[in-house]
């Protein structure tokens, strides 16, 4: 006798992704009654309505940007190279071009969905030193981060960053609600892993141009 499936008959259709974003992995969390889309290292997602986005974080940063006007938002999920230093941002340092092309992808594609750029606000999450003997990489993340937000005039209006522990971050785009969790550090390892394996990516594959802000 074979097992019985549940009745899925009350899960309704996800939302369809935007162009761009079908490799994001997504689910419908019955608890929350909601489709999630979940990030790993170096992904970003954007939602029209209706969906939760989530991810795990240890020295990455998530920006989490929205029209408030609109509920048009999605999160971002990056780091800094770990070889390059902050000192010279602003175009020549090639550690700050990562965390550009985080950022301005993000916002771009916020804006070719329909919001605009004076209604932003962004919310911002990760960035702990969750391994005390590795490079500060989470510090340099934050400063970067900082840094952009107050050279685009981009109004920052909520923050948890820092610290020694990882996060899990939901994040509604519709309302703007988020919620962090932090994690014990008995479970540091999948992240820790993940994002090492994330950084030498960085390092071996280097960003290609520069994307220009609308």
């Amino acid at each position: 006798m074979g097992f019985l499936h549940p009745h899925r008959a009350d899960v309704p259709e996800s939302p369809k992704p935007l162009p761009g974003f079908e490799h994001v992995k997504r689910y419908w969390d019955p608890s929350r009654h909601m489709h999630v889309a979940k990030l790993l290292p170096g992904e970003y997602y954007i939602s029209l309505r209706g969906e939760m986005i989530t991810t795990v974080l240890g020295s990455c940063i998530s920006a989490c940007i929205r029209d408030r006007k609109l509920g048009i938002g999605g999160m971002n999920h990056f780091m800094l190279p770990d070889s390059a230093h902050l000192d010279d941002w602003g175009g020549s340092s090639s550690s700050a071009r990562y965390g550009s092309y985080a950022m301005e992808k993000l916002i771009n594609e916020i804006l070719k969905a329909g919001g605009r750029r004076e209604n932003l606000e962004v919310k911002a999450f990760g960035g702990g030193r969750i391994v005390s003997s590795m490079t500060d990489v989470g510090r340099k993340n934050i400063a970067f981060l900082h840094k952009f937000l107050q050279i685009e005039e981009l109004k920052l209006i909520a923050e948890d960053l820092g610290s020694l522990y990882p996060r899990k971050v939901n994040y509604y785009p519709d309302s703007g609600r988020a919620q962090v969790k932090k994690l014990r550090s008995i479970h540091n390892d999948t992240i820790v892993q993940r994002e090492s394996q994330y950084m030498d990516e960085l390092v071996e594959t280097p960003v290609q141009g520069n994307i220009e802000l609308f």
